[in-house]
């Protein structure tokens, strides 16, 4: 800024209608103006070019308190440094105009001196000069002024400071109108942004997830690091943090943990909580950063982070304060202001509802994991000539589904197993179940004969009734035979994976699912040996939406040689991990019987239960 462009002559021989033509160019092109950077510019050069200013300036308001220079053109760098910023109550002829919203006028080196003592006197400005201030009026009051200086001692005419008034009022149009587009603009993309926000939030019920996401959501469009910290114990615990800047996440962290938040503090994280009111810190600035710190060691921690303005907002949801999320401005210079209080608020209470709404289905869902569990086997017996796998994983819903399943060694060496389906979900469904694991292993002490266990279980649920349907599909393996009966009961078919490496799907259900009807239930005979592995499963392994059974069918038979790899049951897992549907909408229970030893050793009957 210290080059001087030239200037037109303003000795009498300019015609000021010449002038005063290229000042209505000026004006036409801040109509057209669309940021407030071309005003600047468009003032401090074109304006100054326009009339003969060596010297041109813009400078706004900033607050209540100070003013700031946004634009000069005339004099050095050094100038404008110490011009950039400073208190409106600093007498110069910017600050003074702001305050009293009237042109000024200064003419002659003497009475601007006189006048405003501090002015630079640089060497542009050696001989005599004068200068013309004007207010940048918009109707809520005086938002700025624009200074023109002129070298020489003689003052503009009437018709000039005419057309500089029209200059002035046109630029506060514009910044106006700028501004007035700037906050629609931010308006609409704020309406957007809550908009995906609810979206995203709603996307997942995971826990942890919903905390990353909440965190990740408004950075870096609303802030350059956010913080969520959530009530435990009576305690505040960080759980998330995301930063414009990955490297300082790991330094946020380290600060809220080696510095815990002060719950006597009147200022912070506590005092958000138990008043339940958002805190708004416009600028935070070293001497903040100083009084709040506990040694240098925090301040070192909290001047690295740059912090330069801060939101803290209380996580509210039914009636219960969860905790607080605050967005920090920094490296972006961003300054907030109460209407981003609102804008924060606005985000807390969806991000909140999130959060909760994701920690009582992880509550939840913990519950029906337990629920399931506690009516399932802890776990598989022991048995000489077999090895027992079970696989149980709940589906993503919170409510208990119905899948059960069991193995029960007998007193000859055969081995009896089930795996059956209560179809609903809930507590009933739970009921149901129980009742049906209990009901077949009391049936099966009494006769273990695949069709006399069916036959039954139809009896107790005509006489006794049951709103659930239930399908079950029962199996006894005998191996001095070399042999599994099989009973079907509307339930999917069980496939036999060979020592030979062969795959075969067993016969379909026989009949209806039980207790609909009395019916004849009927067995088959399937030979099983040595290095045989049978499969029992519920219907949640092989269905998909988009698609045939028989197509899920067919995937688990051309999956089903990984039950010959390793150990079986980290084979079965990892074969249903497969098979099943990848958005996990259906509980999935299995259990894989497999012959470990030749037949002629068995008939030593069941050994010691690891339950």
């Amino acid at each position: 800024m210290t080059d001087r462009a030239t200037e037109p002559d303003r000795s009498e021989g300019d015609d000021l209608g010449d002038r005063l033509t290229r000042l209505a160019r000026v004006t036409a092109s801040l109509v057209r103006a669309e940021d407030v950077d071309t005003v600047v510019k468009i003032v401090v050069q074109q304006s100054a070019d326009a009339v003969g200013a060596t010297i041109a300036s813009m400078s706004l308001r900033d607050g209540a308190d100070r003013v700031r220079l946004v634009g000069l053109r005339g004099l050095g760098d050094g100038e404008f440094a110490r011009w950039k910023s400073y208190p409106v109550t600093v007498s110069t002829p910017t600050s003074d105009v702001i305050r009293s919203g009237r042109r000024l006028t200064l003419t002659g080196r003497q009475e601007i001196h006189r006048r405003y003592p501090d002015l630079p006197d640089a060497d542009p400005l050696q001989g005599d000069r004068s200068i013309v201030c004007l207010p940048l009026h918009v109707p809520s009051g005086t938002i700025g002024a624009i200074g023109l200086s002129f070298p020489g001692s003689g003052a503009p005419d009437e018709a000039e400071l005419d057309f500089f008034e029209i200059l002035a009022d046109t630029c506060a149009q514009a910044l106006v109108r700028i501004e007035a587009q700037a906050a629609a603009a931010e308006r609409q993309a704020k309406l957007t942004f809550l908009a995906e926000a609810s979206a995203e939030l709603a996307s997942s019920l995971d826990y942890e997830a919903t905390l990353s996401r909440v965190a990740r959501l408004a950075v870096p469009t609303f802030a350059d690091w956010c913080a969520i910290d959530l009530l435990r114990d009576g305690r505040l615990q960080r759980l998330a943090v995301a930063h414009v800047d990955p490297a300082k996440v790991d330094l946020a962290r380290e600060l809220a943990e080696r510095y815990p938040s002060d719950p006597d503090s009147p200022t912070g994280a506590w005092h958000v909580i138990k008043a339940g009111e958002s805190e708004l810190i416009p600028e935070i600035t070293d001497e903040m950063l100083v009084a709040g710190s506990q040694d240098e060691e925090m301040l070192r921690l909290a001047r690295e982070l740059q912090l330069r303005s801060a939101v803290t907002v209380p996580l509210i949801a039914r009636e219960r304060i969860l905790g607080v999320i605050t967005w920090v401005s920094a490296e972006s210079g961003r300054t907030y202001t109460q209407e981003d209080v609102s804008f924060g608020e606005d985000l807390a209470k969806r991000a909140a509802v999130a959060i909760d709404n994701s920690e009582l289905h992880s509550e939840t869902l913990a519950a029906a994991v337990r629920l399931q569990h506690a009516v399932l086997p802890e776990s598989m017996p022991v048995v000489d000539d077999w090895e027992i796998a079970a696989h149980y994983s709940p589906s993503g819903r919170t409510e208990v589904g119905g899948d059960f399943y069991d193995a029960i060694p007998l007193a000859d060496g055969r081995l009896a197993f089930f795996v059956g389906d209560v179809m609903g979900r809930g507590v009933a469904a739970a009921a149901a179940m129980a009742q049906m694991r209990s009901a077949v292993r009391a049936y099966v002490a009494l006769d273990p004969t695949p069709e006399v266990v069916l036959r039954r279980l139809d009896r107790m649920l005509l006489q006794y009734g049951g709103e659930q349907l239930v399908t079950l599909v029962y199996l006894l393996a005998d191996p001095s035979r070399d042999e599994v009966v099989v009973a079907n009961a509307g339930h999917p078919p069980p496939v036999l994976l060979c020592a030979s490496g062969e795959v075969e799907q067993l016969p379909n259900a026989s009949g209806s699912p039980l207790g609909v009807l009395e019916q004849e239930r009927l067995a088959h005979t399937v030979s099983l040996r040595a290095g045989d592995t049978v499969l029992a499963f519920t219907d949640g392994l092989i269905e998909r939406r988009d698609e045939d059974i028989d197509q899920g069918q067919d995937r688990l038979l051309t999956a089903l040689h990984l039950l010959a790899e390793g150990d079986l049951h980290s084979s079965l897992d990892e074969l249903a991990r497969r098979v099943r549907e990848p958005s996990r909408d259906d509980d999935v229970a299995a259990l894989a019987i497999r012959r470990s030893r030749s037949p002629e050793r068995a008939g030593k009957g069941p050994g010691t239960s690891s339950r």
